[in-house]
């Protein structure tokens, strides 16, 4: 992890909560939209100060009575405050359950077979390093023209931040990069080998467009969402996904795409070849 996960996890969290969230007046002054330290300090009964350290690095072993009184105070979603534990327990362990083990890259026959039942939706599995696994016909139609697969092995976060045609693929090209580095950083990061191998890898290729997120964004990717997609034959599209884990021992994700709108579910349509309806809009 980068030096100060925790912190850098509470500040953008506390950021991302509006005062009119948790009854507070909006104010006329108000230079950021988020809470003020102080405002969040007074919602968690604990002083400005130890916020203040909490933030800055200076204090990363807040009791199990804080961490509950900061999560009530942000309004933090199950999976947000299990991660927030989870800083808490890693912070100088030196440990990593993963140790050196080398990144799984065979999937079980199971989950090719639930691929297969997913046609022709474009579904993919990746292991940590955001390498491509195994995929659906319909995700190759759709990734293939951004060039993701013109390099063995494909590699997402390397496609993101080094592939001119992953900019025009995206137009919300800055949140797939937030994504991607959240993803690499939801583990051990750099204490994982292989992780900072490619972590050192984009460090030079990409420079300070993956350096600055790695010291901003948090160590916790969105497991469902919505993504702008361009496709040279169909279109401009909504893509509504998510991410299911699969067992601990596969070390892997399975990551679906489905149409978000009734337009796109059309475009998708159009490119699969199939009948009208049979990706259908969630």
């Amino acid at each position: 992890m980068s030096d100060n996960e925790l912190g850098l996890f509470l500040r953008t969290r506390r950021e991302a909560v509006t005062p009119a969230q948790v009854g507070l007046p909006t104010g006329a002054r108000r230079r950021t939209p988020g809470l003020r330290r102080a405002e969040l300090a007074t919602l968690a009964g604990v002083s400005v100060e130890y916020v203040t350290r909490l933030e800055q690095g200076r204090d990363r072993r807040p009791s199990p009575q804080v961490l509950s009184a900061l999560a009530d105070a942000l309004r933090l979603a199950p999976s947000e405050r299990i991660h927030l534990h989870r800083l808490t327990k890693s912070v100088d362990s030196g440990f990593t359950c993963m140790g050196d083990a080398v990144p799984p890259r065979e999937v079980r026959p199971a989950v090719r077979a639930i691929l297969d039942q997913l046609e022709p939706a474009p579904a993919v599995i990746v292991n940590r390093l955001t390498e491509v696994l195994a995929h659906t016909d319909g995700y190759h139609r759709l990734m293939a023209p951004t060039g993701l697969f013109d390099s063995t092995p494909a590699n997402l976060a390397r496609h993101v931040f080094t592939d001119a045609r992953a900019r025009t693929a995206y137009p919300d090209w800055s949140h797939q990069a937030d994504h991607l580095v959240a993803t690499l950083k939801q583990g051990p990061f750099r204490k994982d080998v292989h992780i900072a191998a490619l972590a050192d890898e984009l460090t030079i290729t990409a420079g300070p467009e993956f350096t600055d997120r790695v010291d901003t964004v948090p160590s916790l990717p969105t497991a469902t969402g919505i993504t702008r997609f361009t496709h040279p034959e169909a279109g401009h599209l909504r893509l509504a996904y998510e991410i299911l884990d699969l067992s601990a021992d596969d070390d892997q994700h399975l990551i679906i795409h489905l149409p978000a709108d009734e337009p796109t579910a059309a475009a998708m349509d159009t490119l699969t070849g199939r009948r009208p309806g049979a990706l259908r809009a969630v």
